[in-house]
This record gives C-alpha cells, sequence and structure tokens, in this order.
C-alpha cells in the first residue's frame, strides 16, 4: 500500500508562505535592576536586588519581547554576537535562528550568562512569531492542565548526603512530596543515592544550560521529575528539547520560575508537572509586562486570544540602567 505525501502544489504554498513573512532586521537589549520588596533569599544564598535582562527582537514592523534574570552582562552580547547571528533570518525559522545563536558563541563558552542571554532573544523570537501568525505561544502545540497543591521543600543544594536523607525522613511527617537539590545540582550521585532512600520526589535541573546536562541528569536515574528554566537553558527551543529528553525516560518536567514565560511553552508539553511560582518574579512580571498572568487558584492559564508579550515602559523606566 503507497500513503499518499502533499503535493508539489502544497509544497510550493507552504514555501510561498513562509517567504511572506519578513526576515529578522533588529536586536535590542535593555537592563533593568528592581530591589525586592523584602529581605530575599534561598538555602544559599541572598540578595537585595533582581536584574531583569529585557531582548526585544524586530522584523516588518513588529516586535517580540524576550528577557532573563541574569546580570547585565548580557546585554553586549545580545546586540552583539546574537545579533549578528539571528538578523536576516525568517521570523518562522526559530530553530535555525537558535542553531546560529549556539554556533555563534562556540568560543564564548555556551553555560552560564551566554546560555541566559541566548534563551532572551530566543524566547523573543517565539514572541515575535505568535504576534505575526496573531496566536498565543500555547498554541503553536498543545495544553494540558495544571498542577495540584502540595508541600515541596527547596534546599538550593545546601546539605550534604546523609543531611538530606535525614532531613526527608522527618519531612515524611510533613507529607512533604518534593525535595529540590537535596545536594548540589552538579552531585549526580549524591541526587541518585537520596532519591533511592526517601519517599519524596527527588528534583533538580534548574542550572541546566544546554540539553546534554539534563540529558546527563536523566540518565544517570538522579531525578524523578526534570527541572528546566527557559530564561537559562538556550530558551523555548532548547526547554522543549529538555522536556522531549524527559518524556523518553518517562519522567515530567517542571518549569522553573519567571512564571509568565513559562507558562505558555509549558501548556505545549504533555508531560509536564507544574510550574515553580516565585515571588519576585511575579511581582516583577505583573508590575512591568503588560497581561501578565493571574495565578488565583493555583494555576496559570495563557490568553488564548492574545499573542505577544508587551513591556509596560512608564512603569519600567525608572529601574532602567542600561
Amino acid at each position: 500500500m503507497t500513503l499518499a505525501g502533499p503535493s508539489r502544489a502544497s509544497i510550493r504554498r507552504s514555501s510561498m508562505a513562509s517567504r511572506d513573512f519578513p526576515a529578522v532586521d533588529g536586536v535590542t537589549a535593555s537592563v533593568y535592576k528592581i530591589p525586592t520588596d523584602q529581605p530575599e533569599g534561598d538555602g544559599t544564598l541572598a540578595w537585595s536586588a533582581t536584574t531583569l535582562i529585557v531582548a526585544h527582537v524586530s522584523a516588518g514592523g513588529r516586535t517580540g519581547l524576550g528577557y532573563t534574570y541574569a546580570a547585565s552582562a548580557c546585554k553586549p552580547l545580545i546586540e552583539g554576537e546574537l545579533a549578528t547571528a539571528v538578523t536576516g533570518h525568517n521570523v518562522l525559522d526559530t530553530g535555525a535562528a537558535w542553531q546560529a545563536m549556539v554556533r555563534a558563541v562556540r568560543n564564548l563558552g555556551r553555560p552560564g550568562l551566554v546560555s541566559c542571554a541566548i534563551s532572551a532573544v530566543d524566547t523573543a523570537l517565539w514572541d515575535l512569531k505568535a504576534t505575526l501568525l496573531g496566536l498565543p505561544v500555547s498554541r503553536l502545540a498543545r495544553q494540558v492542565i495544571g498542577p495540584d497543591a502540595e508541600l515541596y521543600v527547596d534546599a538550593n543544594g545546601g546539605y550534604t548526603r546523609k543531611q538530606a536523607v535525614r532531613m526527608a525522613l522527618a519531612m515524611a511527617e510533613q507529607d512533604v512530596t518534593w525535595f529540590e537539590e537535596p545536594v548540589s545540582s552538579d552531585d549526580l550521585d549524591g541526587l541518585r543515592e537520596v532519591r533511592d532512600q526517601v519517599t519524596a520526589d527527588v528534583t533538580a535541573g534548574e542550572y541546566g544550560y544546554d540539553l546534554v546536562y539534563f540529558a546527563r541528569m536523566v540518565d544517570a536515574g538522579a531525578v524523578d521529575c526534570l527541572q528546566a528554566d527557559v530564561t537559562r537553558c538556550g530558551g523555548i527551543t532548547e526547554w522543549q528539547r529538555a522536556a522531549a529528553v524527559a518524556a523518553a525516560r518517562g519522567l515530567q518536567v517542571s518549569g522553573h520560575c519567571a512564571p509568565n514565560l513559562h507558562a505558555h511553552v509549558a501548556a505545549a508539553v504533555p508531560n509536564l508537572r507544574h510550574l515553580e511560582y516565585f515571588h519576585d518574579h511575579a511581582r516583577i512580571e505583573s508590575r512591568l509586562f503588560d497581561g501578565a498572568l493571574d495565578p488565583s487558584g493555583g494555576a496559570l492559564r495563557p490568553d488564548p486570544a492574545r499573542p505577544g508579550l508587551a513591556l509596560k515602559e512608564p512603569d519600567a523606566a525608572p529601574f532602567r540602567v542600561a
């Protein structure tokens, strides 16, 4: 039996349709430093301000917006090597633009700030594509149901292996079901050792900057749920791939913070568990971005009638530092 494929005419129409969309013609970045509204800290670090880097990608008179929470050093990289890499790419071909950025930073080192900068540009490219197509990012794939509320603990890698096991056994009395980074996320043997001895799900991955990192963590049997941060891992393009790596091993994926970026891409993967909702990011995004999602009821629901993101320039201006 022969299966019929698309006709030559339909292929030509598809090619013509993509050519009807413009090429990227500009990339800029802005840096904002927003003081915390109260002392902030986690298991291993404290801070008094959060730095937001906003990337704008333009094509044909339209603009897409992406952002990352990192350092101001991302700005010259975004406006330099990454801008050169993506300029001229068709706005529909986000995959090719992402590959061009990765090639462009070969000698700079992919992990860390470089990956954060790529993440901001990649999400801006997806936002621009969604805007031009008149669709929210979540509609460029499928929708899934939001998470249930449970009691979680995040150690930020602050324990030794035996400390983590003792803490998990004590927390079991409170029905803790999620134990995030009980030991350093670089200690894959330690994560697996803790995972084998406790009832709570052991999770990690928020510091992953490339696909190899996620594959190594999953293949080591180190986690019950893989975390990934769209503002660090390389943007929406790489976040989707990390989710696929997790799915291939029967694991779910969790989006780390930046809720208004994660909500759309998370709604597009079938193995989503939930999003981490971080107070400072949620506060900043609701204050500085038009149409920020409301978490009332414990769920974020992307608006299917609203494509694109928009920075509220007057509200953001007082915090702009570059």
